[in-house]
C-alpha cells in the first residue's frame, strides 16, 4: 500500500476471521439474524416511545435514544463486516477507517455517558418521587442527552487524532473486523507508551466518570427501596431498575475488558470476539431486556397492534 507523508495510507486492508473461512460463512448468517433483530427491536421501541402518549416520560426519552445509539453504532461496523465475510476484498480506505472508529468509538462513549444519564434518572424516579417531574423537566433531559452525544464523540474526535498522528511505517494490515483503537496501535512502530497513556486516560474519563454517577445513584436507590415496607412495592421499584443495571453490566464489562487493559495482555482474536458482542449483542439484547417485564411497553405495543387492527 503507498505511503503518504510517512503516516498516511491510500487504505486498510481488515483481516477479520480470514484465517477461519468457514467461520466467517457461519458468522455471516448470525451476524445478519441479530442485525435484523436489532434493527428491528430498536425501531420498534422508537415508535412506540414516540405513538403512545403514555409513553411521553424522561425514562423513555432517554431509551428511544438509547435505541437510536444502538441502530447506529451497529450499523457503523456490521454492515462492512457482513460484506467482507462474504466477499474475498476487505479493504478499507484510509479516510473510511478514520471515519469509522470517530463515529464508532463516538456513539461508544455516548452510550457510557447516557447510561450515566438513566441511572440518575432512575435515582429521581425512586428517591424524589414528588419531585421527579420538576427535576426531570424535558429541557433538562434533553440537555443530558445532547450533553451526552457531545461530550461522546469530543472524547471520540480527541482519541481519533491521537491515535492517526502516530506513524504506521507502512503498515496495514488490520487485525480486525473494524477500525479500532487497540487493533490500530498494533501497526504503530514506535513506542506508544506515552500515547497508550494519553489514551488510557481519556478512557477512563469517559467509562469512570459515568461509573461513579451509576454507582452513587444505585447506593441511593438502594437505600430507598429498603425503606419500603411492603414487599410488592420493593419489587416494584427493583423491577424498575433491573433492566437498565443488566444493560450496564452488558456494556461496559466488554468495554473495561476491551479498553482499560493494557496492550501486552490484549488478544486479537479475543478483542474480535469481544467487540461482536458489545457491537452487536449487547444492542439486540438491549430492546428484548427493557420490553420483557416492562409493562408499560408491552402495552403500548398491544394498543398499537389493536388500533391498526381496528383501523382495517
Amino acid at each position: 500500500m503507498e505511503q503518504k507523508n510517512g503516516s498516511s495510507f491510500t487504505g486498510f486492508i481488515l483481516l477479520g476471521f480470514s484465517d477461519r473461512p468457514q467461520l466467517e460463512v457461519v458468522l455471516f448468517v448470525v451476524l445478519l439474524i441479530f442485525y435484523l433483530f436489532t434493527l428491528l427491536g430498536n425501531a420498534t421501541i422508537i415508535a412506540l416511545s414516540y405513538l403512545d402518549p403514555h409513553l411521553h416520560t424522561p425514562m423513555y426519552f432517554f431509551l428511544s435514544n438509547l435505541s437510536f445509539l444502538d441502530l447506529c453504532y451497529t450499523t457503523s461496523s456490521v454492515p462492512q463486516l457482513l460484506v467482507h465475510l462474504r466477499t474475498a476484498d476487505k479493504s478499507i480506505s484510509f479516510g473510511g477507517c478514520v471515519v469509522q472508529l470517530f463515529v464508532f468509538l463516538g456513539l461508544g462513549c455516548t452510550e457510557c455517558i447516557l447510561l450515566g444519564v438513566m441511572a440518575f434518572d432512575r435515582y429521581a424516579a425512586i428517591c424524589k418521587p414528588l419531585q421527579y417531574t420538576v427535576i426531570m423537566h424535558p429541557r433538562l433531559c434533553a440537555l443530558m442527552a445532547s450533553a451526552s452525544w457531545f461530550f461522546g464523540f469530543g472524547n471520540s474526535l480527541a482519541q481519533t487524532v491521537l491515535i492517526f498522528l502516530l506513524p504506521l511505517c507502512g503498515r496495514n494490515k488490520i487485525d480486525h473486523f473494524l477500525c479500532e483503537i487497540p487493533a490500530l496501535l498494533k501497526l504503530v512502530c514506535v513506542d506508544t507508551t506515552v500515547n497508550e497513556s494519553e489514551l488510557f486516560f481519556l478512557g477512563v474519563i469517559i467509562l469512570l466518570i459515568p461509573v461513579a454517577l451509576i454507582i452513587f445513584s444505585y447506593g441511593w436507590i438502594v437505600r430507598a427501596i429498603l425503606r419500603i415496607k411492603s414487599s410488592a412495592g420493593q419489587r416494584k421499584a427493583f423491577g424498575t431498575c433491573g433492566s437498565h443495571i443488566t444493560v450496564v453490566s452488558l456494556f461496559y464489562g466488554t468495554a473495561i475488558y476491551a479498553y482499560l487493559q493494557p496492550s501486552n495482555n490484549y488478544s486479537q482474536d479475543q478483542g474480535k470476539f469481544v467487540s461482536l458482542f458489545y457491537a452487536i449483542i449487547t444492542p439486540t439484547v438491549n430492546p428484548i431486556i427493557y420490553t420483557l417485564r416492562n409493562k408499560d411497553v408491552t402495552g403500548a405495543m398491544k394498543k398499537v397492534l389493536c388500533r391498526g387492527h381496528d383501523s382495517r
